[in-house]
């Protein structure tokens, strides 16, 4: 028997009530709204990249605006009808200390796009098809390239400074540029790794150690900077999908973080805002709580934050809006409810309930397994670094005091839960000004003696040293990660947590047989599900190793299951997979 599940809204009104007829949003149930979607592409996280009306000034090598295209050129998706017409979706502005600033939120990096046919399919929560790095090292030429003669500078400053500017309003401009090049510049030559994660990958962990320990937590007078805290971010992964984010008992690749609850949930956000732009420095002051302060400047916007966390427990998994033939499809739902032994899936994948996080919200179990699949990516977390003005930093719920140097996690930690406590115990909101803040830190006596208690499960956000986290990563000591629910698989091409495997077929083949390299990009392959063989969008080869080498960042190795299927079990069992 053959079934037509079509989307709810097949060819659905742009967000401005004009039609776009290339773009077909894909059905992801009656609570995901227009309305939501569109506070999803655009709701402020705090984050900062650089003054709007710098980067609107900045030029691309061959002289077009920097924005021309709205950052299409990198993956980015337009947002028909938006007044900032020039911003993509996810792309964000926001107001702190006294400028405008343009930042990202989760949607730039959780919005999908595939092309079938010539047709755009949009899924909402998707991991993006887009190419942070070239974005990355694009912005940091682009800035060189104004401060390399006084004639370009003074062309960058006239649109720049958006007024009559007088000479000291261009010499204190360009004071303020130099600052932040010298900043950007040397997070950037010292993370970015050649080979290239390429499109649709992104070694984000690393980013977040590099973001916060070398730019954040340093001297003031070396502007924040410690340099060799920051290292080569070679252990790519793919975007994860959002739909399951907030449902799942463990999250992140190596499944280290507790889920499933508000403050949970806030903690793995407010990380990630670390990681992307947000203005962080963190300064000891003796006497408020904790002996440091984490949120006078901050710039994270803890509210957006919690408003993203509630929106995507809204979010369903996209439904495939293709032919499906049902039949197969449920010769399919049998084989993934074989035992592993036998080629199923569901003791890994399977729905079943997670550990209890809260009252208002179940979650999925998410085994963490080691499934022979690369290993790079656990040994980020083995990082240490130096811990700069966090030296002798403690909060009670994490334990014993930073020492000169540390594990990049401990410092994210401290950063991350030393925030969200201060910002729930300071009351502070869009309108309290910074002493009125301070103040409140420091009366210590209005907080309940158990205060502590409510915030006791941030520090499972978190792995301790203690933890079964991997010191060494060898065959004797293997890299695990997390298994997660497989609704909506079908759209999240390239596979494994490296996006090593270009489509479902290539996963249920040995590793010896599976691709040895492919270009990612957004066109797809319906029959084979995942990414088609021909890309135009973007040129870049993702080469990937074999078994022989699985710390390589880019092994295409590991997760066997299912290769020992007949060709039919194999077909109905991806018939199964596209329907769920």
């Amino acid at each position: 028997m053959i079934v037509r599940l079509t989307c709810s809204i097949f060819l659905i009104l742009g967000l401005s009530g004009t039609a776009d007829a290339q773009t077909v949003f894909v059905d992801q149930g009656s609570d995901w709204t227009p309305d939501l979607r569109q506070r999803f592409y655009t709701q402020d996280q705090g984050a900062r990249i650089m003054p709007l009306a710098w980067m609107r000034a900045l030029q691309t090598s061959d002289g077009q605006p920097f924005l021309h295209d709205s950052l299409d050129r990198y993956g980015y998706l337009p947002m028909p009808g938006r007044s900032q017409s020039d911003l993509p979706i996810g792309f964000t502005t926001n107001d702190y200390n006294g400028t405008t600033a343009i930042g990202m939120t989760c949607s730039a990096c959780h919005t999908r796009q595939i092309d079938v046919n010539g047709t755009g399919y949009r899924i909402d929560g998707g991991p993006a098809i887009s190419d942070f790095q070239s974005f990355l090292k694009d912005l940091d030429d682009a800035v060189l390239a104004v401060l390399d003669s006084d004639e370009a500078f003074e062309a960058f400053a006239e649109v720049a400074l958006e007024a009559e500017e007088s000479d000291s309003d261009v010499a204190a401009l360009k004071a303020e540029v130099e600052v932040w090049s010298n900043r950007f510049h040397t997070l950037i030559t010292r993370s970015l790794p050649d080979p290239a994660w390429g499109p649709a990958r992104l070694d984000a962990v690393s980013m977040i150690f590099n973001r916060l320990a070398g730019l954040d937590i340093g001297p003031e007078a070396d502007d924040y900077l410690i340099p060799d805290n920051i290292a080569v971010a070679d252990a790519p992964t793919r975007y994860p999908f959002l739909w399951n984010a907030a449902r799942q008992d463990y999250t992140q690749w190596p499944g280290f973080a507790k889920n499933g609850n508000d403050l949970l949930g806030l903690s793995r956000n407010l990380g990630e805002v670390y990681g992307v732009f947000a203005e962080f420095r963190p300064e000891h002051k003796p006497g408020i709580l904790f002996d440091y302060d984490y949120i006078s400047q901050n710039s994270a916007n803890f509210d957006g934050l919690k408003a993203l966390e509630d929106w995507i427990w809204d979010l369903g998994a996209p439904k495939w809006p293709w032919t499906l033939d049902q039949t197969l499809a449920e010769q399919g739902e049998e084989i993934f409810n074989l035992s592993t032994e036998l080629g199923g899936c569901v003791e890994c994948h399977g729905k079943k309930r997670g550990e209890f996080r809260s009252v208002t919200h179940a979650t999925y179990a998410t085994p963490i397994k080691d499934v022979g699949t690369d290993t790079r990516e656990c040994g980020v977390l083995t990082r240490t670094v130096q811990t700069g003005v966090l030296e002798g930093a403690s909060i009670p719920v994490i334990g014993k005091p930073l020492g000169s140097r540390a594990p990049a996690i401990d410092v994210l930690a401290l950063s991350v839960i030393g925030g969200i406590i201060q910002d729930y115990t300071s009351f502070r909101s869009v309108q309290a000004d910074a002493d009125a803040q301070i103040g409140l830190l420091m009366d210590q006596s209005a907080l309940p003696p158990d205060y502590l208690d409510e915030f006791k499960d941030l520090r499972g956000a978190f792995p301790v040293q203690e933890d079964s986290l991997p010191v060494d990563i060898s065959a004797v000591q293997p890299c695990k990660y997390e298994a997660r629910v497989l609704d909506g698989i079908w759209s999240s091409a390239p596979y494994m947590h490296n996006g090593s495997v270009p489509t479902l077929v290539e996963v249920l083949k040995s590793p010896e047989d599976r691709v040895a390299s492919f270009v990612p990009g957004p066109n797809y392959d319906i029959e084979n599900v995942g990414l088609a063989v021909d890309q135009t969008k973007f040129n870049q080869v993702i080469e990937t190793t074999g078994c022989n080498d699985l710390n390589s960042g880019n092994s295409r190795c590991g997760h066997d299951y299912g290769t020992s299927l007949t060709e039919d079990q194999k077909r109905a069992l991806l018939e199964y997979l596209k329907s769920i």
